[in-house]
């Protein structure tokens, strides 16, 4: 920035600020100080009206951050292979990106295993398979509607954050309406999938539909939405009960078991959703949104730890109150003690792809053998029951 003054002593000084002279009367001393303060005034000014000027200036030497890259449509995978209008609302519902389902399928699993030997008779093979699949035809349709709202929801808010500014809604694929119209149909298919369920099935799965629609509130209002969405994500723990038959209203073992199962999948749900949100961690702070891991995002290992500790110990809890074996203490319980910790301490938080990778193979991982310990568990006591049934009618013969 040119600066001149022309002649410190003489009656009227003049001095120029990005071409712009000022004159200042008055003793030389005096007008030397007014001088130097219009003149860092005027430099400050003038500098911030460069800055701003050379940022949308391209013939500027000025270096800026590159401009966003623009959406182009997939080239590869499931989406390429789907009619062009098809494609926005595939990716509405997170087609491409299952991991959410998986999530939401996995209480579900939880659940209808560790109910199914409490069933009156324990329940059949082919019962707790066909009550899984429609769990799992749910998880999709209602993870699909989950997503949707979602995005109606944050359709502000995406567009600041680097992940989501190419989200259907917020690019301006999928409007605002269309957005409400797919969500009804989604919940329309999920409503037939749930009536495919026992009549009491109805009962307790409507509340869950509130939290459904407020999750995406409680990123505007707490620094925890993450437990909303683990109230959420984690009803499924409850379903498994009176799919099978089992009423939790009379049946005190199995409230029991429901509850702290439940409990153990709202510290899961916490847990890998915290090292998801690390991903956005920088976006979101910009953008307002709260999260677990901005508020803790010092001690976030530590908190983690805590989350799967409460986990396992309410899982082992679920499974005490369910009368599980040693296939369930060793195989769910001690798995999942030992993957989370492997992933805790693997886990980079600073990395992108790290927290990507853990968050959509951790599903398999801990959910994989706490599935396998209840399924084990759940076919030594039908085998069990079997054994003794056959007993019994020697006996009676």
């Amino acid at each position: 920035m040119a600066q001149k003054f022309n002649g410190a002593d003489t009656p009227n000084d003049t001095f120029w600020i990005g071409g712009t002279s000022y004159m200042t009367p008055g003793c030389a001393r005096c007008n030397t100080w007014r001088a130097s303060v219009r003149s860092l005034v005027a430099y400050r000014a003038t500098t911030k009206l460069q800055r701003l000027s050379t940022a949308t200036d391209p013939n500027s030497s000025t270096t800026t951050l590159p401009a966003p890259a623009p959406y182009t449509p997939p080239q590869t995978g499931l989406l390429s292979r789907l009619p062009r209008s098809w494609v926005p609302y595939a990716e509405l519902i997170r087609l491409d990106k299952p991991a959410g389902s998986y999530y939401l399928f996995f209480p579900c699993v939880f659940s209808t295993l560790l109910a199914a030997p409490l069933a009156s008779p324990v329940a059949a093979p082919a019962a707790v398979l066909g009550t899984s699949l429609l769990f799992l035809a749910g998880a999709v349709v209602m993870r699909g509607a989950g997503c949707t709202i979602n995005d109606l929801w944050d359709r502000n808010l995406d567009p600041h954050v680097a992940r989501t500014r190419l989200r259907p809604i917020a690019r301006g694929a999928v409007t605002p309406r269309n957005g409400v119209v797919f969500a009804g149909a989604q919940l329309l298919v999920g409503l037939a999938v749930l009536l495919q369920f026992p009549p009491a099935c109805f009962f307790y799965a409507t509340p869950s539909l509130l939290l459904v629609a407020i999750y995406p509130l409680a990123k505007r209002v707490t620094y925890y939405p993450q437990f909303v969405l683990g109230l959420t994500f984690s009803w499924g723990a409850i379903m498994g009960f009176p799919a099978l038959g089992v009423d939790l209203l009379s049946n005190g073992a199995a409230l029991a078991a429901a509850g702290l199962l439940y409990s153990s999948n709202v510290a899961w749900t916490v847990l890998y959703d915290m090292i998801y949100a690390h991903m956005d961690i920088k976006d979101d702070a910009k953008a307002g949104i709260k999260s677990i891991a901005l508020k803790h995002d010092k001690e976030t290992k530590q908190v983690l730890t805590g989350l799967a500790l409460a986990q396992v110990a309410l899982l082992a809890g679920a499974g005490i109150a369910a009368g599980a074996g040693p296939a369930f203490f060793i195989g769910s319980c001690g798995g999942a003690l030992a993957t989370l910790g492997i992933m805790i301490k693997r886990v980079n938080l600073k990395s992108v792809k790290d927290c990507w990778w853990w968050f959509v193979n951790g599903c398999w991982i801990t959910g994989g053998v706490i599935s396998l310990g209840l399924a084990a568990d759940y076919v030594v006591r039908y085998v069990e029951r079997d054994e003794r049934d056959e007993r019994d009618g020697e006996a009676s013969t």
